[in-house]
């Protein structure tokens, strides 16, 4: 099994890991200097949606779960320890303190 990691940009503080072996794609996004970051935020911010606007209609439309349910709300409020799925794609949000 190969883990790849690589840093996706320093402004949005997500992670990119591969797990070639299960086939799946995890993300982590770190929460730095801030205490959540608003749900369609998040899937444009970790390149999953092209734009805020296109990340709300997803998550109008029931594509996206977080902690396994279904969330409709556009600026729900994801916190540390959260898990957002989409389109096969998972995102674990973590907390870095300084």
């Amino acid at each position: 099994m190969q883990v790849y990691s690589r840093r996706l940009d320093k402004q949005d503080h997500a992670n990119r890991t591969i797990n070639s072996a299960q086939g799946e794609t995890v993300q982590t996004f770190e929460l730095q200097d801030r205490e959540y970051i608003e749900l369609n935020n998040l899937l444009k911010i970790t390149g999953l949606c092209g734009s805020g606007g296109i990340a709300k209609l997803q998550i109008a439309d029931g594509l996206v779960t977080v902690d396994g349910q279904v969330e409709l709300r556009k600026r729900c409020k994801i916190r540390q320890g959260q898990v957002v799925e989409f389109k096969g794609h998972k995102i674990s949000v973590v907390q870095i303190i300084d």
